[in-house]
């Protein structure tokens, strides 16, 4: 559920600003190797809060993803926490 605020806008992390936190994470799994990366492209979309949109650039421009399954799995743990 997104919440506004008093202007109309998204209150809402995106999806980039949530995967930070798991940047240099002490344990290397795959969500904190893909946050490092993704904190390394300068194009991904920072401010998206919207699956296809990250999905979509991901298969195109992701190649730093060893399998899609990872954003998978970090996108459940977004919409579990968000």
């Amino acid at each position: 559920m997104r919440v506004k605020n008093g202007c109309g806008c998204s209150l809402r992390k995106s999806f980039y600003h949530y995967l930070m936190k798991f940047r240099h994470a002490l344990k290397k799994d795959d969500i904190s190797i893909f946050a490092n990366h993704a904190y390394d492209d300068h194009s991904f979309p920072k401010n998206s809060e919207d699956y296809h949109e990250i999905s979509s650039y991901l298969e195109m421009n992701g190649q730093y993803l060893d399998s899609m399954s990872t954003f998978d799995k970090a996108w459940e743990l977004y919409e579990e926490e968000v």
